[in-house]
């Protein structure tokens, strides 16, 4: 189709779970630290340190091959991509070019109600570069400073096949591989830096542009929904698209210009020399016995153990802190009820807020709203209402129901506040006699609003309609 937009992802994930970096023994925790002090001569690039392969690492990366359903190659082999640049000390990148440790792949991703297959081209390991800082913007920066505390952190970089065809499809894919990896325990992908998208992204028939380094899950999406937006319009304009690497700027959400895009032969791969060819025969048998519980296989799971609905189950597997954190309420509590509070209030709370799982209250805490709701001591806003306190001020949930009197009222005191609207309200019960719905459920309201939502909605309904029958 003229006009349709082809998109192909390549992923750059830190396996930051490792102790330490993937050809030298300096720790993976550089996270905070002053610039250039988790260093050596290897990560450094100083003449006569040579690499040394962190086995642990290749037992990761095949890991994530068989959880994206690739095969894993017997033999592997690294390469050097030659290039220069500041943050790369020596000058090439020791990557894998011809030999990737797993190939063809394959991933569903759901958007809009429909299922998109999209083929896993190669999973690779390679070194990350050390981390260029900017004073403002790429464009209007005066310097550029270079932390090499992130050089020769272990990567894998998933590259796709140009199936997806949408921003939002894109971002639901990244979204999956993030899952993936943190379920396999391989990943943390809240910590700065752990996850760089590039993006290639065309309309059919025309060239196709990089773009790169783009830092955060929602920038994915934000960068290709701009570039797509650039290229429909020099379309119409009659303006060829160029085939170009771009700069996503997110404060200014738009795409610059970098450069032309390099073809593979210019950045001279060749065997590295000082890493032999490694045999990982035999290797992938025994890591697939140490394979997890994955996303889908929990889902199931949750449906069959817990009786939640496929949406629920879907939502809670999502990230494996949610999971988690369901199973320990749902140990103690009814599971489709603590489905419900965690995987629609919760986490409706949780996004409202920008805020993650692990920023929410303890497991302990959702237990003892629960409790309170089930032995009827709060309503269901009420129980809302204690969530919201808890996440933007903190406190224990039954000071919060003292402090706002939000203990539900009792029977009398909702029939009280039932006759008190019925007095106040004449032209809606005409307008409930007249057959008029809507006139209930604006008396509901009102008796909620007197009551500050104390009261049991079930009771309101069945005692204001017989108060109304006898009116």
């Amino acid at each position: 189709m003229d006009g349709e937009v082809i998109i192909g992802l390549e992923i750059h994930c830190q396996l930051n779970k490792l102790n330490s970096k993937l050809f030298c023994g300096c720790s993976t925790k550089q996270q905070g630290l002053e610039p250039n002090v988790m260093t050596c001569p290897v990560c450094l690039g100083l003449p006569g340190a040579l690499p040394v392969i962190n086995k642990k690492a290749v037992e990761y990366a095949i890991m994530v091959g068989l959880a994206l359903n690739c095969k894993i190659a017997e033999h592997t082999q690294f390469y050097r991509k030659n290039y220069y640049y500041p943050d790369l000390p020596r000058g090439f990148q020791i990557t894998q070019y011809d030999y990737p440790i797993s190939s063809d792949g394959i991933l569903i991703v759901e958007a809009d109600g429909e299922e998109r297959l999209v083929r896993i081209r190669r999973v690779h390991m390679e070194e990350d570069p050390g981390r260029l800082v900017h004073q403002g913007s790429i464009e209007t920066s005066k310097f550029v400073l270079v932390d090499y505390n992130r050089s020769g952190m272990p990567l894998i970089e998933v590259v796709t096949e140009p199936d997806l065809r949408s921003p939002k499809e894109a971002r639901r894919f990244i979204n999956k591989i993030r899952n993936i990896l943190e379920y396999l325990d391989v990943f943390d992908g809240s910590l700065e830096g752990a996850l760089r998208v590039d993006a290639n992204v065309s309309l059919r028939g025309g060239h196709r542009v990089e773009i790169k380094n783009i830092s955060s899950y929602k920038g994915v999406e934000r960068a290709l929904l701009f570039e797509i937006s650039r290229q429909q319009n020099m379309k119409r304009r009659g303006i060829k698209v160029v085939q170009e690497t771009r700069h996503y700027d997110d404060e200014r959400n738009c795409t610059i210009t970098l450069r032309t895009k390099e073809q593979a032969e210019e950045y001279r791969y060749y065997p590295e020399p000082d890493l032999v060819p490694l045999s990982v025969k035999g290797w992938e048998s025994a890591l697939r016995e140490k394979l997890p519980e994955l996303p889908e296989a929990r889902r199931e799971r949750f449906k069959a153990q817990y009786g939640v609905s496929d949406n629920h189950a879907k939502v809670m597997t999502s990230e494996i802190r949610v999971a988690n954190y369901y199973e320990c309420v749902a140990g103690k509590c009814d599971s489709r009820i603590t489905a419900t509070w965690v995987a629609d209030y919760l986490k409706g709370e949780l996004n409202y807020r920008d805020m993650d799982i692990k920023d929410a209250f303890p497991p302990e805490t959702m237990i003892y709203i629960l409790d309170q709701l089930s032995k009827g001591i709060i309503t269901d806003k009420g129980a809302v209402e204690v969530i919201r306190t808890i996440l933007d001020e903190g406190g224990d949930p039954k000071d919060i129901i003292e402090a706002k009197n939000l203990a539900k009222v009792e029977t009398n005191i909702t029939k009280v506040a039932i006759t008190e609207v019925l007095k106040e309200n004449e032209s809606a019960i005409k307008d409930y006699k007249a057959g008029k719905a809507q006139a209930f459920n604006f008396l509901v309201g009102m008796v909620m609003k007197k009551t500050r939502g104390r009261a049991d909605p079930t009771e309101v309904n069945l005692l204001l309609r017989e108060l109304l029958e006898c009116t």
